[in-house]
């Protein structure tokens, strides 16, 4: 969004000046994330998230860069070489740490971004876009997630992949052929390894390329803010920098924190302790299970029981990838006007008392046995899931009576107060 008060760059020194005639990169970083960026004023630090999940998107990219070096997609040597990493190379235990949990990292930020988004309806007109690449941005986070789960070649690697590459044999006809491609064989090895290897090389290099297009976006509304009303003048803004870089800068360093405890003290907290078993296909493991971020939709497509017009493997399968896609259609199954959930009471209660305790029951059943009561608990909290955003979430959307919206931001801010409101000096004249 083009702001008329939106301080402009202006070079100091013949170098800078130069730069900006020649390859204006300090004018780009300065109207993106600089002071000739205006953001809402109220902005809380459920608005950190996608800053934290950029800086893990880098934190993987480097330590995967590294890790690759010492790494060799063969199953004959895959496991050894990541025992190599671990007590030979130098510091390659802390990479492989890090990469591991800042994964988990990761994913913990951008589920509580998407959380966010879901209460604060950041995906109502005029951010669709945003919301639509964030969505591919999280699809393809799993992909990534998924392969790079195999490469350690444990035992829940080798069983993982044969289990969700399996998933595609349920498509009737063309299933089993899918499955031969993807693996390039009947069976997880060589040709799986290397395929999984260079496309999780591959693929966080473009997530970077879809968070650029997602940032472009975000840039042309501007930042969505806590109340839901629009920015009305220049009281209701604020410089990016130095105001949010230093919000952001404490957010992190707070993230941090947790994240070198779990590096240094706790590194496998978050792991299997069957990956640290060199796969064997003669063996199946007691209890197969995905990473900890998926056990929500692996929740999903285990609660699919009985063989109903279609194979029940094949309704799973459906469902699981259907619980990711409907998040696309939200701008358009919420209607409501109204924005923030804190001004919408119906939606606040089916938000916190709803859809909460259903995602929480989804990510501890996905790591539970295939047996009851946990299948029917999973059935139960599926079909919620889906009544929640096909039914419930338009329904609430038509017949609820929002409370009274702030009349702008600064409103908000500092009450109702006219003069504050319009950003008129209150200060009495001596």
């Amino acid at each position: 969004m083009s702001f008329p008060w939106a301080r402009q760059y202006e070079p100091k020194t013949g170098l800078t000046k130069f730069l900006d005639e020649k390859l204006p990169l300090p004018r780009l970083m300065y109207g993106a994330i600089g002071a000739g960026y205006p953001v809402p004023r109220n902005l809380s630090y459920f608005w950190n998230f996608g800053v934290l999940a950029g800086f893990f998107l880098v934190l993987q990219i480097i330590t995967g860069v590294v890790l690759a070096m010492h790494y060799a997609a063969n199953a004959q040597v895959a496991f050894a070489t990541t025992e190599h990493i671990m007590r030979d190379v130098n510091w390659g235990w802390v990479m492989r740490y890090a990469h591991a949990n800042g994964a988990s990292f990761f994913f913990i930020v951008v589920y509580l971004h998407i959380f966010r988004g879901f209460f604060y309806s950041s995906y109502k007109a005029p951010r669709e876009m945003i919301w639509l690449l964030g969505v591919v941005i999280f699809l393809l986070m799993m992909a990534t997630a998924f392969m790079g789960y195999v490469l350690p070649w444990g035992q829940m690697s080798f069983w993982g992949a044969k289990v969700i590459t399996g998933l595609f044999g349920a498509i009737p006809g063309i299933g089993e052929s899918i499955q031969i491609w993807l693996l390039g064989g009947f069976a997880p090895d060589n040709a799986a390894l290397n395929r999984f290897f260079s496309l999780h090389f591959l693929l966080p290099f473009v997530i970077a390329g879809v968070v650029i297009l997602h940032i472009w976006a975000l840039h042309i509304p501007g930042s969505s803010n806590p109340t839901g009303v629009e920015i009305k003048s220049e009281s209701d803004t604020l410089p990016f920098h130095p105001y949010y870089t230093a919000k952001d800068g404490f957010g992190l360093g707070v993230v941090l924190l947790f994240f070198f405890a779990m590096v240094f003290f706790s590194p496998n907290m978050l792991g299997h302790p069957d990956n640290y078993i060199e796969a064997n296909p003669l063996s199946t493991p007691a209890l197969i299970v995905p990473e900890w971020y998926f056990y929500p939709f692996y929740a999903i497509l285990r609660a699919f029981t009985v063989d109903f017009i279609l194979p029940a493997k094949l309704w799973g399968v459906l469902a699981m990838f259907a619980a990711i896609l409907v998040w696309f259609f939200l701008p358009w199954l919420d209607r409501s006007p109204v924005r923030s959930g804190h001004y919408r009471p119906l939606f606040r209660k089916f938000f916190w008392f709803g859809l909460i305790p259903c995602m929480a029951l989804l990510f501890y059943l996905g790591g539970a046995h295939a047996e009851e009561p946990y299948i029917m608990l999973s059935q139960i909290a599926t079909a919620y899931y889906f009544l929640h955003f096909l039914v419930i979430l338009p329904i609430i959307s038509q017949i609820e009576r929002p409370e009274p919206l702030p009349y702008s931001i600064t409103e908000a801010v500092l009450g109702s107060d006219k003069k504050a409101v319009l950003g008129e000096n209150t200060t009495p004249a001596v």
